[in-house]
């Protein structure tokens, strides 16, 4: 009984079962009071009956007196002598039938006797005190008298609590039978199917993405009911929901990888932020002018000769390698390269983000180049030579047409830095008299004087002789 009680209260837990067993409690005490308050009122009736058989007992009395030659003042006196404390009768009075007062005593009754028919009884209840009082009709004395009767009516009040509570009782009790009848069926049949089904949800929500599902217990109960029928649901919509899931994960992990290697071959190709600007504009043109700017040009010295003497796919390794250390020294000084020409290598310092040493920047990269391209030696033993030049000017960088991208340069600047690198010394740097400017502070340099430049005429160039002493 204990584990009984304990199972039903710990059902109570649930909101669902609260409800249910509050309804079904509910219910049965409106029924029950339907059914009581009629039966509250008979009660009430029947304990006004019993007073007035105590009233008849009186008006017999009276009866007989008056048949016997008593007057009725003698008998009403010999009533009251004769009245016990204890008696319900609280005291009568004798009317005559236009309700002229003929006799009273104790405590009298009032009612109203006006329009009283002479068959007619009269009925009257008072609340405080309980008094009940009854009018006998005047035929009842041959239409000489009117007989009236007060009763106490306090044990009529207590009579019907006793049996309001005894009924209440009986209803709570009733209604608590019932209603636990009622957890124990709906433990069983319902409340907890569904607590085991909400678990498996749960446990489903958390375990949906998981190579392994849980197992769950609402599938094991073999139901042949609707929740059963809920429960095999809930499983192939798991297993639907699993499946497309793990399809969806395939095809995010391919489409995240190939957009990565896509990012990874944009961002190869163009600057970061031409990259995101292009994805953002597709279809437009990109182009941005920059006041200053230093553009590198270096080549391999002796390219036709080199190219003679290794096989093509030997020699496009070579120039792999050679590019690429290249390019890590651009990288470290956060200089853009632009393209590679055959076996001529372009840069740019100073966009597309500005920096304020972007001369110093590329003039410290064409000095590790120099060291660079030693460590690289022909097949007859001998060195690798470069020719850079290198200038400053403005330019206008960006990106044009709609395939095969690239980051790209226009301006009289980039033609002058291209001259300088073809028309230079081997294996020196030539700048232009805007570069040296930019680097005599720090750079040691000589004058190479003026040299004509294809498309720009005589300019002053300089070569670089080594570092500034300070």
């Amino acid at each position: 009984m204990a584990s009984l009680l304990q199972s039903s209260v710990g059902l109570l837990r649930s909101r669902l079962s609260r409800q249910i067993v509050a309804w079904v409690f509910l219910s049965l005490v409106v029924i029950e009071a339907v059914i009581f308050v009629p039966s509250l009122f008979r009660r009430r009736q029947e304990q006004f009956k019993a007073l007035e058989q105590v009233s008849q007992e009186v008006l017999f009395a009276v009866k007989a007196g008056m048949m016997a030659d008593q007057s009725p003042l003698d008998v009403l006196e010999a009533l009251q002598s004769n009245l016990r404390p204890d008696s319900v009768v609280r005291g009568a009075a004798l009317y005559r039938p236009d309700g002229t007062l003929v006799r009273a005593f104790g405590d009298p009754p009032h009612l109203d006797l006006t329009n009283l028919a002479s068959t007619e009884v009269r009925r009257q209840v008072h609340r405080n005190p309980a008094r009940y009082d009854v009018v006998w009709p005047s035929q009842s004395f041959k239409d000489q008298y009117l007989l009236a009767v007060r009763h106490d009516a306090s044990g009529v009040g207590r009579e019907l609590l006793r049996y309001a509570l005894s009924i209440a009782g009986l209803v709570v009790i009733i209604a608590a039978f019932v209603t636990l009848a009622t957890i124990l069926v709906l433990e069983r049949l319902l409340i907890n199917p569904l607590l085991y089904l909400r678990d498996d949800l749960l446990a489903a929500g958390e375990a949906v993405s998981r190579d392994q599902p849980p197992t769950f217990y609402s599938l094991s109960m073999a139901r042949k009911d609707e929740l059963g029928e809920v429960t095999h649901a809930f499983g192939q919509m798991f297993d639907r929901v699993r499946h497309e899931i793990a399809e969806r994960k395939q095809a995010e992990a391919a489409l995240m990888e190939a957009q990565e290697k896509s990012e990874r071959l944009l961002r190869n190709i163009l600057p970061v932020s031409i990259a995101d600007q292009l994805k953002q504009e597709t279809g437009k043109a990109i182009a941005s002018r920059f006041e200053e700017a230093t553009i590198l040009f270096a080549d391999l010295v002796d390219f036709t000769g080199l190219a003679a003497q290794f096989p093509p796919t030997e020699l496009v390794c070579l120039l792999n390698d050679i590019f690429s250390a290249f390019d890590t020294i651009a990288d470290q000084w956060e200089l853009e390269k632009i393209k590679t020409i055959g076996d001529a290598y372009m840069v740019v310092g100073g966009l597309p983000m500005p920096q304020p040493d972007h001369a110093r920047r590329v003039m410290a990269m064409a000095l590790e180049m120099q060291q660079v391209i030693k460590t690289f030696q022909r097949q007859d033993g001998q060195p690798f030579c470069l020719r850079i030049g290198i200038n400053t000017g403005p330019v206008v960088a960006g990106v044009i047409g709609i395939k095969k991208f690239s980051y790209d340069l226009w301006g009289d600047a980039v033609n002058v830095a291209s001259r300088l690198e073809s028309q230079g010394v081997v294996d020196r740097i030539q700048v232009s008299e805007a570069t040296y400017q930019h680097l005599k502070d720090h750079y040691a340099f000589e004058s190479r004087g003026t040299l004509h430049i294809k498309g720009r005429g005589p300019m002053t160039t300089y070569l670089y002789s080594g570092p500034k002493n300070r």
